[in-house]
């Protein structure tokens, strides 16, 4: 297969099995290029030859589009928008925060803020689907 495909979210987890639950083998930072080795439905097996790294990564964490970090250069303007890059660091940007902020000043962000700052680790995500009996559709229990 082999296709580039640049990481679209702001750390990208390289996983050893095609699963949320697998051990995670390295992260890679939002624009890297990686070569897609092989497509598993929802999760592709990508190479980062600047790491060497190898391993699986969940296709939402990928795009097929050439992210630019640096104004200037020539393929710019292919390369995401200042809005898909806000997004794709989960959040707005904080002008977009600010000014969503001014058009509704009633709303209260203090739980949106909390939610974000939670973390869950491995751990704790494999006992909670322990509990309750889930087992991820195409991934390791």
């Amino acid at each position: 297969m082999d296709t580039l495909m640049s990481v679209q979210v702001k750390e990208g987890q390289v996983r050893t099995s095609p699963s949320f639950l697998a051990a995670i083998l390295g992260k890679l930072a939002y624009g890297e290029r990686v070569s897609v080795l092989k497509d598993n439905g929802g999760w592709m097996k990508i190479l980062d030859s600047n790491s060497g790294v190898s391993g699986w990564m969940h296709s939402s964490a990928l795009t097929t589009k050439k992210i630019i970090l640096k104004a200037g250069k020539k393929d710019v303007a292919i390369s995401a928008t200042s809005n898909e890059y806000a997004l794709a660091g989960k959040g707005f940007n904080k002008q977009v925060e600010n000014q969503y902020r001014k058009d509704n000043p009633s709303l209260d962000f203090s739980w949106v803020d909390k939610m974000g700052r939670y973390r869950v680790s491995s751990k704790q995500m494999q006992q909670f689907l322990a509990t309750g009996k889930v087992i991820p559709l195409g991934g390791a229990a």
